[in-house]
């Protein structure tokens, strides 16, 4: 039973920086195509923790000398930096910034065992590295740093604005609060009785993975679907495992977090200190149809001003993903515009 709850929490929601870091040739296995008005290039970096990350680093091409602005970007919750992150980071160095799509500590490229495994504090500490990576680049201002969260880390990104006061602001897209997900449920829906049993489950899947010596896995994510499933499980489907967002490496795209990933989220809430990212500015955009709307409109009730919540009407969650059409790109380029000065 452990383990199908993992599944569906895994499916459905579904690391001081070194002064060296390596560029390698790009191996283009992204899931959108490279701008003709940018270049990107392959970085390693280390967080606090020692574990070195994995991004993608794109830089408009003939802009102003000088140094410019820049965006640390992550998420999805499970992706990898080829999918949604890479194609944020490729639209936003096409309207003037450098950006750094990564890997989280232990997924795709970046480095940490156990693989798929996530972490409130060591991902949160991952932006915080982007922004360390960011600004000893003699290209940047390191005065002009923002974040960008998708999904799960937007959660994770609002988290790092708090307590790093180098970021400058902060935008998320059809955000998550994993560790309310993870404790609570789906609009909180789970009780006090079931919250302990999963914990009490855990604990002996702990008894497990210690006598064997192994970590467990839970079940393949975002499996073939029969067709009687809610819509956004669907939706999640559509991206994660068809051509339109399918990565090998991603979590969610057939492979699986461990089995106790939920633990650590599950007692430590990451929106506890919001309200100190003011007087930097937050804008919280997410989809008018998004089954995940609610964490957007709450996140933005608990920050203090300045900030602003942007609905994109008829959006679904995974609109936010991908879909040029529907993400406003134009209102993020002119908030950090504004913002990062």
């Amino acid at each position: 039973m452990i383990m199908r709850k993992i599944a569906i929490i895994g499916a459905l929601s579904l690391l001081i920086v070194s002064q060296a870091f390596s560029l390698t040739k790009q191996k283009d296995d992204n899931t959108f195509k490279l701008s003709d008005k940018v270049t990107r290039q392959k970085v390693t970096f280390k967080n606090r923790y020692g574990i070195t990350l994995s991004g993608n680093l794109y830089v408009p091409k003939n802009t102003k000398k000088g140094k410019l602005s820049a965006l640390a970007i992550s998420g999805p919750f499970g992706a990898v930096k080829e999918q949604s992150s890479g194609f944020y980071a490729n639209q936003m160095a096409e309207r003037g910034f450098i950006t750094l799509a990564f890997d989280p500590s232990y997924t795709g490229e970046s480095g940490g065992e156990p693989r798929n495994v996530a972490s409130p504090d060591i991902n949160t500490e991952d932006f915080s590295a982007a922004v360390d990576f960011l600004g000893i680049q003699k290209n940047i201002d390191r005065n002009k740093i923002g974040i960008i969260g998708i999904c799960g880390f937007g959660g994770m990104a609002l988290n790092a604005t708090a307590i790093d006061k180098r970021i400058k602001a902060v935008a998320t897209l059809t955000m998550y609060d994993m560790s309310r997900v993870m404790s609570k449920g789906y609009n909180d829906a789970v009780t006090l009785e079931q919250r302990t049993q999963m914990l009490e489950q855990l604990g002996q899947e702990r008894w497990k993975e210690a006598e064997k010596g192994t970590f467990s896995y839970g079940p393949e994510s975002n499996k073939a679907i029969k067709g009687d499933e809610p819509q956004f499980v669907k939706d999640y489907y559509d991206y994660y495992r068809t051509k339109r967002g399918f990565h090998k490496r991603s979590v969610n795209s057939g492979n699986s977090w461990t089995t106790t990933t939920p633990l650590s989220f599950m007692n430590m809430p990451i929106l506890t200190y919001i309200k100190e990212i003011s007087p930097r500015p937050v804008l919280i955009i997410a989809g008018e149809k998004a089954h995940s709307r609610y964490f957007s409109e709450d996140a933005y009730k608990a920050a203090d001003e300045p900030k602003e919540l942007m609905i994109i009407p008829g959006a679904v969650h995974v609109d936010l993903y991908d879909n040029v059409n529907v993400i406003p790109f134009d209102k993020l380029k002119s908030f950090f515009t504004q913002n990062l000065k």
